[in-house]
């Protein structure tokens, strides 16, 4: 009996310490909810800039994508997938259950064309068909950029092919240079799920998004001619490359893409040194079209925006000529740091024998957690710091699905500080704190003896996200417009 007081004792304290934990936890939010309330502050601050209005043109293609909700689209007990999937080419249901497991059990977005057109149909039907939360929008890169940099204030010009229909999901104002309707767009099926969703044994790392296809019109870049018609009177400031992606595994004829590409670099290169040119890369797995693009495309591009997982393809295929299907999905700064300095060294330094080549001068990496830009000094790229913090915050307004920022529906991931390198002994490395008051951090160094700024800004990553498809088109946009 007389060890009910001990008993007493102890659960007094059990209480307390619960309490306590509590206590702790609320004050350890609040000061979070206060940290992020200030970066977002001076973010918006940092937005608020006023620029010129500029002319900026958009290639290529268009599309109609439907969104559904991937894990419950996708019956996980119908799949042979059990313990690890593998990605590959994609002819049947078999396929596409591999290839979206592999892809969501890393958290990492990816784009797939299948040639089995009776296969895509059936699942776009289905789609249509069941009771799911599935919607339709306006899609493809280039209309994504053009709309977004339409909404900033530039006066653009798009190159692409569309139905009426789809037309009227563009603003008027935009000038669109297909010169007559088509009638039917390519669709693209949308397969979104969020962070901590699982399927099967699986568990999301991040929300992301698969995207399937079978176009038909983009593949082909069969709005170049009619973009060529408009763009000498258009006199563009600025030039965007996007969309190439859709040539990945198409089966073209013998030579039929290489004459396409071929056509791309002809039109960049009839452009005045007035203009700057972009270009968007994406979720590619053909390494002959990586290579293509190296030899007709990234050269005579000033600048290149990607994300985490097309940075990693980039980098792999520029040292080893190999490619990774999936990336870390969330990779510390150090090492993006890392793979953006070598990539900038090999695209300037690429063996190409013609004078109209330009000198690739900025690189925008987006992911998750933050955004870094690498401008040369000696560059035309302005505004890098402001244009960072927008970059930022459009990622969170696209992913959340609104114009006004809450905090509480705000995390940030990265963390407290980062390292410049990988190696804390290398030349120039410093450890780097994000402050509050002034959250784009920038620095200047030296990479292959040009001098460079590069700034990181932090994302306010959205908690509860509504929509990854076409974040990295209206982030890039975004970042582009303020520094024209």
């Amino acid at each position: 009996m007389p060890s009910f007081p001990y008993f007493s004792v102890l659960t007094t304290f059990g209480v307390f310490c619960a309490l306590f934990a509590i206590i702790l936890q609320g004050f350890f939010a609040s000061q979070d909810l206060k940290r992020i309330t200030e970066i977002l502050s001076n973010l918006l601050l940092l937005e608020n800039l006023d620029v010129v209005s500029q002319r900026v043109a958009v290639g290529y293609g268009s599309c109609k994508d439907i969104y559904v909700p991937a894990t419950q689209f996708l019956n996980y007990t119908l799949t042979q997938c059990r313990e690890e999937c593998v990605g590959g080419e994609i002819s049947n249901r078999h396929d596409l259950f591999e290839n979206f497991g592999y892809f969501f059990q890393r958290g990492a977005a990816a784009e797939r064309y299948t040639s089995n057109k009776s296969l895509f149909d059936e699942l776009v039907e289905e789609a249509k068909e069941r009771t799911l939360d599935t919607s339709w929008s306006m899609g493809g890169n280039a209309p994504m950029m053009a709309r977004r940099f339409h909404l900033e204030g530039a006066n653009v010009l798009l190159g692409a092919q569309m139905t009426k229909e789809l037309r009227k999901a563009i603003p008027e104002d935009i000038i669109v240079s297909y010169p007559s309707s088509i009638d039917q767009d390519d669709v693209h099926l949308i397969m979104e799920y969020r962070s901590g969703e699982k399927w099967g044994p699986f568990r999301a790392p991040r929300a992301n998004r698969f995207i399937l296809h079978n176009d038909q019109n983009n593949p082909t870049l069969s709005v170049l001619e009619s973009l060529d018609a408009y763009l000498k009177d258009f006199n563009p400031r600025l030039f965007v490359v996007s969309g190439l992606q859709m040539m990945d595994n198409f089966p073209f004829p013998d030579g039929i893409r290489v004459t396409r590409l071929s056509k791309v670099r002809k039109q960049i290169t009839s452009l005045p040194s007035s203009a700057l040119v972009h270009f968007e890369m994406a979720s590619y797995v053909e390494i002959d079209l990586i290579d293509q693009l190296l030899e007709y495309v990234i050269p005579y591009s000033d600048s290149v925006g990607m994300n985490e997982q097309e940075l990693e393809n980039l980098q792999r295929f520029l040292s080893t000529g190999t490619i990774t299907l999936a990336a870390d999905s969330n990779p510390r700064v150090a090492k993006t740091l890392r793979q953006m300095r070598e990539i900038f060294t090999a695209i300037r330094t690429l063996p190409v024998n013609n004078p109209q080549r330009r000198t690739l001068t900025r690189i925008h990496v987006h992911t998750l957690a933050y955004q870094a830009i690498l401008i040369a000094n000696e560059s035309e790229w302005k505004n890098v710091v402001n244009a960072a913090a927008k970059a930022a915050l459009t990622a969170h307004r696209h992913v959340c699905g609104t114009d006004h920022i809450n905090p509480d529906m705000a995390s940030l991931i990265l963390d407290d500080s980062f390292a410049t390198t990988m190696n804390p002994g290398d030349p120039g490395s410093q450890r780097i704190k994000i402050n509050s008051r002034d959250p784009v951090s920038c620095w200047q160094e030296s990479i292959s003896e040009t001098e460079v700024t590069i700034c990181v800004a932090p994302v306010l990553v959205c908690k509860s996200a509504r929509q990854t498809a076409g974040a990295g088109d209206n982030i890039s946009a975004a970042g582009l417009i303020l520094q024209i």
